[in-house]
């Protein structure tokens, strides 16, 4: 079985070497913690194996390793503007041999590679070759992560979470704004502001698994929440963040109908 205790010692004695006041440092760190629990809640309500759950929980605590160098360097969390962070967790991991003070065992290591690999890639974007057990995973935790994001929304301050505290004025981009009425996920190259990466907050629900992350948002009201944060002046923006918030609402009552 999977050592979770040695696995959490080592994380924090990795978290140790940053900055522990950075706001964004904290923000991770806990981010990554309560994504750990969500994983493990996933993994049971689909009745799996002790070792999946176990392997579930353990993935969410490493999957976003690589964002710890991103705000280092650069001080943000979007890849477009540094580093895809997915794919340096995996090079932190495996390139560098941190996996080893985190699990003893090597035969989950390609099913942890993929599943942090693939976690924060588009949906379309997902490698077509994974295995059954890699391709679970990966719906875990990228249900697991958008379940906690939404929750992190909620509770930090707008500029920790957007990077600017006023997007009051902005307009979303129209491509943005298009893919998410196709009920798509958005494309990160696309997204040119603050009121873009809103849109697509709203439309990670078009990208969920399984019913538990789902359930979970509806419960704690976290759209209507989220969409109370903010008020527009653009008359147009205003228009087109309501139509966001009651199709994202709309979505979601219909897919849990459907499960």
């Amino acid at each position: 079985m999977i050592d979770l205790n040695r696995a959490k010692k080592a994380f924090k004695e990795y978290c140790s070497q940053y900055n522990p006041e950075d706001k964004k440092i904290k923000l991770k760190i806990a981010h990554m913690e309560r994504t750990a629990q969500v994983a493990k809640n996933i993994a049971q309500s689909l009745n799996l194996e002790q070792e999946d759950i176990e392997l579930a929980e353990l993935i969410g605590l490493l999957h976003d390793i690589g964002r710890f160098e991103q705000i280092k360097q650069y001080n943000t969390f979007v890849d477009k503007d540094s580093i895809n962070h997915g794919e340096y967790g995996a090079k932190v991991l495996f390139e560098q041999g941190k996996i080893r003070d985190f699990i003893e065992e090597e035969k989950y290591d390609e099913i942890i590679k993929k599943a942090i690999q693939n976690h924060n890639r588009g949906a379309s974007q997902i490698e077509n070759e994974l295995t059954p057990k890699e391709l679970l995973h990966t719906r875990i935790i990228r249900d697991a992560d958008k379940t906690d994001i939404f929750y992190v929304l909620m509770i930090d301050d707008i500029e920790t979470c957007y990077g600017k505290e006023d997007f009051s004025k902005e307009k979303i981009t129209d491509e943005v704004y298009s893919e998410f009425m196709e009920e798509q996920t958005i494309n990160y190259q696309k997204m040119k502001n603050a009121t873009d990466t809103l849109v697509a907050h709203f439309a990670y629900v078009f990208d969920f698994n399984f019913k538990y992350g789902l359930q979970y948002i509806k419960e704690n009201n976290y759209l209507d929440k989220l969409y109370k944060r903010f008020n527009f002046s653009n008359e147009e923006t205003e228009q087109r963040i309501q139509n966001v918030y009651y199709m994202s609402k709309k979505y979601i009552e219909k897919r849990l109908e459907e499960e």
